[in-house]
């Protein structure tokens, strides 16, 4: 028996669904960047982009545990001086619901050409509703 080597001929990718009502961002974030290496399939090589399609929504119900909710914040700035902000949990969930998901699962992904691709196969969204229903996703509980 040979060793099969993974390559993007032989990559069958699948659509996901995962609902995040009620998960801690967290844990959520985690599982999903799993999904989207493809580090659940018997296949699995680091160098290679093997993950499925993910689509995440009820992104605005994901919880945080503890006090971060009032703690947490984000930052952002530009190279020019004194351009650094730092935006609350709070006000992120009132301008972009998706952001602290999207930001979470990044944060999981790698830092490299590989991990962007990986992060343009995740979709979020606020609300129940998504755009894909085409794509016929299987929903994964996790």
């Amino acid at each position: 028996m040979k060793t099969q080597f993974l390559n993007p001929k032989n990559i069958e990718r699948k659509w996901l669904l995962v609902d995040a009502a009620g998960m801690p961002i967290g844990r959520l974030a985690s599982r999903v960047a799993l999904l989207l290496r493809g580090k659940n399939k018997p296949q699995w090589s680091p160098d290679v982009d093997a993950g499925d399609y993910v689509v995440v929504i009820n992104a605005e119900k994901a919880v945080l545990t503890g006090k971060k909710a009032e703690t947490k914040g984000y930052f952002s700035a530009s190279p020019r001086p004194g351009s650094s902000k730092t935006t609350s949990y709070a006000d992120m969930m009132r301008k972009h619901p998706t952001y602290p998901v999207e930001h979470a699962i990044k944060g999981m992904l790698p830092k490299t050409a590989l991990g962007d691709r990986m992060f343009e196969k995740l979709h979020v969204y606020a609300g129940a509703e998504h755009p894909h229903k085409a794509q016929k996703p299987e929903l994964v509980t996790l």
